[in-house]
């Protein structure tokens, strides 16, 4: 632990001494190179390991559970159900607009499983946007990090599709259906 502190400092002192393209490369180098180099935290503590859905397509969604676009969650559900042989569903709540997401990781799981029936992996709550990003979500958000596209998160459920190869395929806006043919299309 102590040596993975000193690393963080080196680093860190590094990257302010850094001009902006020089911190980008930096942080690159630091950064996971695939979507499999991530785990994260699940809404029940224990932990997401994206290389365990190698060989699966990945839709990442950040939800939020008072939102006009919370009803996607059944719609998750079912495209989750229907292509589990090829697609994983990973759910991250987040707070980031308008406080749609106050709950605890408990009262959000609660939510989930009492009104929609989810079981696809939900990580823990996490930040999607700001100086306090997810590391997930700047890769994902990041054409520098993911090698595909830049894109931001306007709101709730944004979605990220990737392939079966851990490779970014697109990203699409909260009004955009998780069944919709735009997503589908990929899963054929």
């Amino acid at each position: 632990m102590k040596k993975l502190f000193i690393i963080l400092l080196t680093v860190g002192a590094f990257l302010s001494g850094c001009t902006n393209s020089q911190k980008s490369a930096a942080q690159a180098a630091a950064t996971p190179a695939s979507i499999y180099d991530y785990k994260v935290e699940s809404l029940d503590g224990g932990t997401i390991d994206f290389a365990d859905f190698k060989g699966k397509k990945i839709l990442i969604v950040n939800t939020a559970s008072k939102c006009g676009f919370t009803p996607q969650y059944a719609d998750l559900q079912k495209l989750y159900d229907e292509n589990k042989d090829r697609l994983v569903v990973v759910g991250f709540p987040a707070n980031n607009f308008m406080s749609q997401e106050p709950g605890t990781n408990a009262e959000i799981g609660e939510f989930c499983q009492k009104n929609y029936g989810v079981t696809f992996p939900m990580a823990a709550k996490v930040s999607v946007k700001g100086s306090d990003i997810a590391p997930i979500f700047q890769y994902l958000t990041d054409k520098n990090l993911n090698g595909v596209k830049d894109s931001k998160i306007l709101w709730n459920f944004t979605k990220f599709l990737i392939d079966e190869n851990g490779r970014l395929i697109d990203s699409f806006n909260s009004a955009t259906k998780p069944t919709s043919d735009a997503i589908v299309k990929h899963l054929r």
